[in-house]
């Protein structure tokens, strides 16, 4: 490898060198230490050094320098980890190099020439691989030191290093900690002892940074069972986070398709760089914190100050650009940040330069101005580009007239803030059915209402008003401080809508998708689906007390909304809690609004929350959980076990309390919830707790606890809800809600901001993608005892075996998927199937696993013998093996009787496993003939299922599950007979010369070879001559001599058949299978066996018998398949 020239001053310093070769202007080096002569405590000392002190001579040992005789000075421009390779640079620099040194005339001249020409090659071989490193020359040694430690395939990439210390027990060992797309490695070598770590980011369960009395700051890793802990990092934070980050990605690649085919900026794994994944990281967070469209991606970050016109001062904070959005957010404790829609923007203005402030103009007689920015000019041109406005001073009229109107609107601006008029964003007029919020039209508000409760509504009303004058209204309304204030104490039912549009984000989505809805709506009208089908089960479920859903109006929205959400989504399709989160939204928002604040709850507030293992929500309550430790610990001492609260919450979190609290106090929840997020749920949840302490820590039991908790929802009211009693979810008839004190829903709320407000949403992200990791890997864990479970009552393995066994099945689900995103096994797995299901095989995945496990090591032509193995346990033929079969096959191989190891084998030589032609079979030694294509193009083509193949994975939106024909199999499988070898069918001519010629390549390699093919030879001969005895006895009539012939013929050439067979197993045989009368046609000499003829005779050969009851270490096959598995992937 070439490297980037280094200044050397001695050549032998220390004596680490030895010189091989050398001429007027290079040296080539071995380190001391390696290759011939090396070893001994020289060699450990080196070793060690160049370890801790990360040298590229621990895997490269070779080295060439340059230097001019009048020069003392040495430069380093190749290393080589073999000599060979060091030699073919040594070559190329003698036949390319030293003949143009030779006209130079100073030595300066002669290494200027030098140092160009290395670097021109390093830069041709950096062209593509490495552009998107930081330092391509260090991060050359660097991966140079990475493909040679782990020896991982070729295609793994790796995204940062560091140096750091590795605990084993109470020992540290300075060593580098290398990550990568798919592995976390890490290697060490003092005084002879070499660590050596690799561990894939799909097998961690847990990621935290902890800190002890001996190690004061550390990264924990727990994987296996096992923690390992690394300290002593320089950037011990960024680390952590690269390492956070490549294990959330392998865990949305590998086990969360859905969310991870929502990125597309990650979509190759082969691409991931560690300034991608930085740059991903701020694009999410940026989404997250402004609540904008997963398309949008952060750009441009500037430092300014934005002027707050109802506070006259100027706010610190960053200005955030996207593709279609200008936001800023406030860094001064203001709580100040503003969204600015690319759409809105109608001019910007440069101020003078002093100040170095733009101006945004906005439709609706709006504008911000920013100040103190650098690079004013740049990022006022670049917002112009995006909004499309023309940064030429040659201005229209009408543009003159814009610019006229934004400088008189400013100077207003500044000088009377309270006089500022801000109008709503305009909004794309709807197709929907429906364009009333249901509460406008069952609960109509009555102006001229003067009861106490709508005196205060109208108060809220004024309030809010008087808030939209100074802060603004619409898309690019300030949020502050204020605003949150005004949340807690309740919005108004006539502003509820509109506000939950603007805080979730829902409004920018509508404005740019107009007339999206109504086509779905139409699209999806009349199709019949799974989802549909539970749609219509549950529309009558939904809110049942209000009026609204008592009437088809209601129900009609509802089931529109449900349907067109399910039609958008069909991974999520629909979820039970779906319909009452939407009957609430419909109350509020027009039909249409309640669709994209559907879309914006399922596919960004809670993403995960709604599909058939709801991760998101069980991340949620882990969070939830910490926080409970956290922030009650008299709780925790109590009750240790807080699963409890997980069981009890889920609820909670499904449907924002909608499920436990009145409709009219649930509102409120709703309303904190689209302002801060999972936030305003976790804080309600530690209050309700916090609440409900004492009675808690004196409960005896779980039941006792639920009843606490329900009594106390029940007393939950809303004292200034200005809905009717018809509305409110009365329960008059519960007896015990008067023994309990009424709790206002805004006190508790106002509680809740109080005691647990200083709860930040960036440790609720890190909490949750802590957590995510332990909960997907507890659900796999589940999954795989699920598995184990069903099939350790059907084979002999142990139940530690058939561990060992399912982890190097997924292992090789996976192996196939890391560096590649059109893998067909990412396709197949689908975590909403049976357990069984989840994790299956194509064929050259089983064929690689099968090669690893099989019982005969020696065995050749092991392609076509997987092929055959994978058709006979692939009863539906569709093209997948599932683990309980792939199970049976290795039972059977590994611990099943003679009679049941020959019956397997018997059966891979009949359809539907064995499909050669009639009677030769010379092409399928290696790779079946031409009519196996039909069956491989099937194999690739996994998702076309064939005919009468039931589709494994229905798209659960679209797709509509047959459960007729579920339930036939499964009646199948219950009534399936145990199959006796009377059953089989009789083996004709060509199978039984290829079952021979099995035989003869299984015990290839074995120490009793020559008496086992003796054997085969012996019992074959033995079963060609009674089949032709046979014949004769039944064909008395026929002409004996043409029989004769004919049958002599036939057994002739079989017997030619296998013999050439053996032949072909033999070393340096030429494996040529013709026979000298293979023209002859031999289709009326056919002949068969029976299996009981076979057993039969194969039993009285004590070799062969031997040979497959010989029993078979599983422990040690196991091990093994282990090690070689990764090894047997990077040797491809």
């Amino acid at each position: 490898m070439w490297l980037k020239p280094d200044e050397i001053l001695l050549k032998n310093a220390f004596k680490l060198w030895v010189t091989e070769d050398d001429n007027e202007y290079f040296v080539l080096q071995r380190r001391r230490g390696y290759g011939d002569g090396g070893g001994g405590l020289t060699g450990l000392l080196v070793g060690t050094l160049d370890t801790v002190l990360d040298s590229t001579s621990k895997v490269a040992p070779y080295r060439i320098l340059h230097h001019t005789p009048d020069s003392q000075v040495y430069w380093s421009i190749a290393c080589g980890v073999t000599k060979e390779e060091i030699v073919q640079h040594w070559e190329w620099l003698q036949q390319n190099i030293m003949r143009t040194l030779s006209v130079f005339d100073s030595s300066e001249d002669i290494t200027s020439f030098v140092q160009g020409k290395i670097r021109g090659l390093i830069a041709e071989e950096g062209k593509t691989s490495l552009v998107l490193e930081e330092d391509p020359e260090k991060f050359r040694e660097a991966l140079l030191r990475f493909e040679k430690w782990f020896e991982l395939p070729p295609m793994e990439k790796l995204v940062t290093y560091y140096s750091c210390s590795y605990w084993r027990g109470k020992v540290p060992c300075q060593g580098w900690l290398y990550l990568s797309t798919n592995f976390l490695c890490f290697y060490s070598y003092l005084l002879g002892a070499e660590v050596k770590l690799i561990i894939s980011w799909d097998e961690v369960w847990r990621l935290e940074k902890t800190s002890n009395v001996i190690l004061t700051e550390s990264i924990h890793v727990l994987a296996h069972g096992e923690d390992h802990y690394f300290s002593m990092l320089m950037h011990l934070n960024e680390t952590f986070v690269i390492m956070e980050q490549l294990a959330d990605y392998s865990v949305k690649r590998l086990f969360d398709k859905e969310s991870f085919q929502r990125e597309p900026a990650l979509s190759d794994p082969l691409q991931i760089t560690k300034r991608g994944l930085e740059a991903h990281a701020k694009s999410e967070q940026f989404r997250t914190f402004f609540r904008l469209p997963k398309e949008e991606n952060l750009l441009e970050v500037h430092e300014s100050f934005l002027w707050v016109p109802f506070s006259h001062f100027n706010t610190l904070g960053k200005i955030c650009l996207s593709e279609n959005y200008l936001c800023f957010a406030s860094q001064d404790g203001s709580q100040c940040h503003v969204i600015i829609p690319m759409r809105e923007v109608i001019n910007v203005e440069k101020s003078d330069a002093s100040s170095r402030s733009l101006t945004v103009c906005m439709r609706g007689k709006r504008a911000v101005r920013f100040s103190e920015v650098r690079g004013y000019q740049l990022l006022a041109n670049t917002i112009r580009s995006r909004c499309g406005i023309s940064a030429s001073p040659q201005h229209s009229a009408s543009s003159e007239a814009i610019r006229g109107e934004c400088q008189s609107l400013i100077n207003h601006f500044e000088d009377n803030p309270e006089d500022v008029t801000l109008m709503v964003g305009q909004k794309d007029s709807s197709k929907a059915v429906s364009t009333e919020a249901l509460m406008t039209v069952f609960h109509p508000q009555d102006v001229e209402n003067l009861e106490p409760k709508m005196l205060k509504e109208k108060m809220k009303e004024q309030s809010w008003n008087i808030h939209f004058s100074e802060y603004g209204r619409g898309t690019s309304m300030f949020f502050t401080r204020k605003t949150r204030d005004l949340i807690v104490r309740g919005v108004p039912e006539a502003l509820r809508g509109e506000l939950w549009m603007l805080f979730s984000g829902a409004v920018n989505d509508m404005a740019t998708h107009p007339g999206y809805y109504s086509d779905l709506v139409e699209q999806s009208l009349g199709t019949s689906t799974l989802a549909t089908d539970e749609i219509e089960r549950d529309l009558h479920r939904s809110l049942p007390e209000h009026p609204a859903f008592q009437s088809d109006t209601g129900i009609s929205a509802l089931r529109r909304v449900l349907t067109a959400y399910a039609y958008r989504n069909p991974k999520i399709g629909y979820c039970q809690a779906m319909n009452i989160l939407t009957s609430v939204l419909l109350l509020y928002a027009k039909e249409e609004e309640a669709f994209w604040l559907l879309v914006a709850v399922c596919e960004r507030m809670l993403p995960d929350y709604f599909n058939r293992r709801i991760i998101g929500a069980l991340v949620d309550q882990a969070v939830f959980e910490d926080l409970i430790r956290e922030n009650l610990p008299q709780l925790v001492e109590h009750m240790t076990d807080l699963s409890f609260f997980s069981s009890v919450s889920l609820s909670w979190f499904l449907t924002l309390f909608i499920s436990v609290l009145p409709i009219e106090s649930a509102v409120n929840v709703v309303d904190c919830f689209f302002y801060d997020g999972i936030k305003a749920i976790l804080q309600l949840g530690l209050t309700v707790l916090d609440y409900n302490l004492g009675a808690l820590i004196s409960c005896q039991d779980d039941a006792e606890a639920v009843t606490i908790l329900n009594k106390f929802f029940d007393s939950v009211t809303n004292k200034d809800s200005p809905l009717p009693s018809t509305v409110q979810q009365a329960s008059a008839g519960n007896n015990d809600r008067a023994s309990h004190p009424k709790v206002d829903i805004s006190e508790l709320i106002r509680e809740a901001y109080e005691k647990y407000g200083n709860i930040r949403t960036e440790e609720v992200e890190s909490s949750r993608k802590r957590n995510k990791l332990h909960v997907i890997q507890t659900l796999e864990d589940t999954t795989k005892q699920n598995v184990i479970r069903v099939v350790t009552q059907e084979v002999q393995f142990s139940a530690s075996h058939l561990d060992s066994i399912y982890n190097l099945f997924k292992r090789q689900h996976f192996l196939c998927c890391y560096w590649t995103m059109k893998s067909p096994a990412l396709l197949h797995h689908d975590p909403s199937l049976a357990y069984l299901e989840q994790y299956q095989l194509g064929f050259q995945q089983f064929s690689t696993l099968f090669s690893l496990l099989e019982p005969w090591a020696f065995c050749t032509s092991k392609s076509t013998l997987s092929l055959w193995v994978f058709r006979l346990i692939d009863e539906n033929q569709d093209g997948l093996v599932n683990f309980k079969e792939f199970c049976f096959a290795l039972d059977t191989l590994y611990s099943g009787s003679f009679t049941n190891k020959l019956k397997f084998l018997f059966k891979l030589h009949l359809p539907p496993a064995f499909t050669g032609s009639p009677l030769h079979l010379k092409e399928q030694r290696i790779i079946p003939v031409a009519e196996d294509s039909s069956y491989l193009s099937r194999l690739s083509a996994f998702d076309l299922p064939e005919e009468g193949v039931i589709r494994k994975s229905p798209e659960r939106g679209r797709g509509k599950v047959d459960l007729q024909a579920y339930l036939k199999q499964w009646q199948n499988e219950i009534l399936r007979k145990e199959e006796t070898i009377k059953d089989l069918p009789r083996i004709n001519q060509s199978q039984f010369i290829q079952f021979s010629k099995t035989l003869y390549n299984i015990f290839h390699g074995d120490p009793e070879e020559e008496s086992l093919y003796r054997a085969v030879a012996h019992v074959t001969s033995l079963l060609l001559r009674m089949e032709e005895v046979g014949r004769r006895l039944q064909e008395p009539t026929s002409p004996s001599g043409s029989t004769k012939s004919a049958d002599t013929v036939a057994a002739a050439t079989a017997e030619e058949e296998l013999s050439a067979g053996k032949a072909s197993t033999s070393p340096g045989s030429s494996g040529s299978r013709n026979s000298p009368d293979a023209g002859v046609d031999l289709t009326e000499t056919q002949w068969s066996f029976s299996f009981e003829q076979v057993l039969a005779s194969l039993l009285n050969e004590p070799t062969i018998v031997r040979f497959f009851e010989r029993p078979v270490d599983v422990h040690t096959k196991l091990g093994q398949a282990r090690v070689s598995q990764l090894k047997l992937k990077a040797n491809k």
